[in-house]
């Protein structure tokens, strides 16, 4: 299950969020021809990436942030960027450009601080910028608990989109990383969870005063949850196959 777009079209143009995909892809593109070379990829991960029991130690903090833009792989940056185009446009319009960036960078310190937590003397470097990209998950459950996110549903042969509000969408992955999170620490794993966990929450408690000056629960009175302005709306196309009916 795959969200694709929201119904949440945002008022400016999301600058931020456009230079942060653009860093993140750029940095992933120079380093990606070293992915086949597993030493050399191994050393600049030693450089750049975040390793817990590094940070518990004290020693290279500078890889809390340069972490945040790194990924292990092209599913990993394009599932990454596919939620940040999602969802941070909104929070960039509602935040503006400046305290938004401020607030991106914020969660992903945070997230990483979280994962050292859960695991302090873990040796696996983590990288992406899934932990920053969850606290703007979070703040916009908050904001817009009901803005309808078209998910794309995969099952074997079996493609559908569906809409689902955000809350339920949002909801579940949420449950999901806490799920998956006591999972990893009873078996191992290699995925930061908690990351993931953390920057969601740290995401809500930062979009938390920009909730209570736009009036708290009386904005949700206002809205009913949804968007302060109009929904996109979508057609999807007409299939070119024909349609062959069934003989009698």
């Amino acid at each position: 299950m795959f969200p694709i777009r929201d119904h949440n079209p945002s008022s400016r143009t999301p600058y931020v969020t456009y230079a942060l995909m653009a860093v993140n892809i750029a940095v992933f593109l120079l380093y990606w021809p070293t992915m086949t070379d597993t030493r050399t990829v191994m050393q600049f991960f030693d450089t750049w990436a975040m390793r817990p029991v590094t940070i518990s130690a004290g020693m290279d903090w500078h890889t809390v942030v340069t972490s945040m833009f790194l990924h292990g792989g092209w599913m990993h940056i394009i599932g990454n960027m596919l939620f940040l185009w999602i969802f941070g446009d909104n929070m960039e319009d509602e935040m503006g450009h400046f305290s938004f960036f401020t607030f991106y960078m914020a969660c992903g310190i945070g997230a990483a601080l979280a994962h050292v937590a859960a695991a302090p003397f873990s040796q696996v470097p983590t990288v992406g910028a899934s932990g920053a990209i969850a606290g703007v998950m979070g703040g916009y459950l908050l904001l817009f608990p009901r803005a309808r996110v078209d998910v794309l549903v995969i099952f074997i042969i079996f493609f559908r989109i569906f809409p689902v509000p955000a809350w339920a969408m949002l909801g579940l992955w949420f449950g999901l990383q806490v799920f998956n999170g006591v999972g990893a620490d009873l078996n191992g794993g290699g995925v930061a969870y908690w990351a993931h966990a953390g920057g969601f929450v740290i995401g809500l408690a930062l979009t938390l005063p920009l909730f209570l000056r736009r009036g708290g629960s009386s904005y949700w009175a206002r809205t009913r949850g949804l968007p302060p302005h109009p929904e996109a709306k979508y057609t999807l196309q007409r299939s070119n196959i024909p349609t062959v009916r069934r003989r009698r």
